[in-house]
């Protein structure tokens, strides 16, 4: 395992650290520089075995990330109850919430080509419930909302729920991921109704190869709506990239050269399983690759300092607009700062994006309870979140959903 402090944190925690925190018994230190503040890497066993495959720059670049900087986070306007605090400490201040699970795609890390079966509409969260849970969280202490699917811009009430979700007080970014394929005509007025940060995802840069990864046509109006988004004044407009070897993996530097001249946040992901998208190891063209690549073409690149809760390892290239950035959940799990929860489109709540356990909201809302009676709901299946997710093998073979019932 590798993990990263702050010298100012390492200085505190050091005496806990050599006694066994965390169950390390062998702990190694270097120091990495990151900007204006440096790193110090602990890890057990052979550091070089880890980064294997690393030239000299990239190594450093992979090591430099504030791992455990969670007390130092700056102190919140709106105070985060217990509700959203877990047994081991964690925040969870960000909702991804999935608006729908339809969607006019069909991609293949995401949907089996025979499609899903999906909910039916009056078993999916109306808007009224969507906005009441979605209050009782940022009156508890989130800040942020996601809003997913599916495709959530196919659902003809969006605008209105954006209204709605963006008024919540306490709420500072409401956010969507989208395959693009309608956002263009939509995101003026989704702006007006106080949509503040846009994901959009693109997999691959050649039409016929988008055809074939979607099963549908399409990628001139992501594009358009790449720039539509930029136009309006979006930045970054991120862009998220699932890499998968033999499908995209050769486009990883065409990918980044489009953050030359505009403020693009390119985002890889590394492929993940979930049921239904056929998911190999072969596949997985893992963190340390990807960042080799990119180094060996730009070698300006260099690590930013990252947010405690930050799921991205963010980098910058000299002379280049915007930023590129790493989603390493198979390889580099990011799990001790996780602050997420997701609120399925058929009202279950889920505290892990891996995990198979879920709650319904929706049964105990419609029935009649009160925001208190929720609240001890929403707590208790926080309380039990894990401390992290199981590694890629064993997710592979643990029952969940599709990745379109859970939300992107």
């Amino acid at each position: 395992m590798l993990f990263v402090v702050s010298a100012a944190t390492l200085r505190r925690c050091a005496t806990k650290a050599s006694g066994g925190l965390l169950g390390f018994k062998r702990l190694n230190f270097f120091s990495v520089n990151c900007e204006s503040e440096s790193y110090f890497c602990q890890g057990s066993g052979s550091f070089r075995g880890l980064t294997s495959g690393f030239i000299d720059g990239a190594m450093s670049l992979a090591c430099a990330t504030p791992y455990a900087k969670l007390s130092e986070a700056p102190a919140r306007d709106n105070p985060v109850s217990d509700m959203l605090v877990d047994s081991f400490g964690r925040r969870h201040t960000y909702l991804r919430i999935s608006l729908t699970e339809r969607c006019n795609l069909r991609c293949m890390y995401c949907m089996p080509a025979e499609g899903v079966e999906l909910t039916s509409n009056p078993q999916l969260l109306s808007p009224n419930e969507i906005v009441r849970l979605a209050n009782l969280f940022v009156s508890s202490g989130v800040d942020k909302i996601r809003l997913t699917g599916g495709e959530p811009t196919i659902r003809k009430d969006i605008e209105e729920i954006c209204s709605q979700l963006s008024s919540l007080k306490g709420l500072k970014t409401l956010a969507i991921t989208t395959n693009g394929i309608t956002l263009a005509r939509k995101l003026p007025k989704l702006k007006e109704c106080g949509l503040s940060s846009v994901n959009i995802s693109l997999d691959t840069l050649v039409p016929a190869k988008f055809e074939f990864m979607t099963r549908r046509k399409g990628h001139e109006r992501v594009m358009e709506s790449i720039q539509t988004a930029i136009d309006l004044g979006y930045n970054p407009v991120k862009v998220n990239c699932v890499v998968m070897r033999g499908f995209n993996d050769d486009e990883i530097c065409d990918f980044v050269e489009m953050t030359r001249d505009k403020p693009i946040n390119i985002r890889f992901i590394e492929f993940m399983p979930f049921d239904g998208n056929v998911w190999n190891v072969k596949k997985l063209v893992p963190y340390a690759e990807m960042l080799d690549r990119v180094v060996k073409q730009f070698t300006s690149l260099r690590r930013l300092q990252d947010h405690a809760t930050e799921t991205a390892k963010n980098f910058m290239i000299d002379g280049h607009c915007g930023t590129v950035s790493f989603i390493t959940s198979m390889t580099k799990n990011f799990c001790a700062g996780c602050n997420r929860l997701r609120l399925l489109a058929d009202g279950n709540f889920k505290v892990c994006l891996f995990g198979p356990s879920e709650v319904s909201l929706r049964d105990p809302l419609r029935s009649g309870v009160d925001d208190h009676e929720l609240g001890e709901i929403i707590g208790a299946a926080v309380k039990r979140k894990k401390a992290s997710h199981a590694g890629m093998f064993d997710i592979a073979k643990t029952a969940n959903r599709p990745m379109i019932h859970i939300g992107g």
